[in-house]
């Protein structure tokens, strides 16, 4: 039986948690830093939990991380 593929952008861009929730990158932190106002800035940092149907989506894309 061949290996179940991992997509390889998910699995660059995604962290599964121990209790299976899964982490990302907060958004919207790319380019234009100028306009953005020091409360989105300082709310921003670090890594963010996806919501639950968003969640559900990647974790079909990484088969072996449930």
């Amino acid at each position: 039986m061949p290996k179940m593929k991992t997509k390889s952008s998910a699995k660059k861009r995604f962290k599964v948690t121990a209790t299976g929730k899964v982490l990302s990158a907060q958004a919207g932190k790319r380019h234009g830093m100028i306009k953005r106002t020091k409360k989105f800035i300082r709310d921003a940092r670090g890594t963010t939990t996806l919501s639950a149907p968003d969640a559900k989506i990647v974790k079909g894309f990484m088969p072996y991380d449930r």
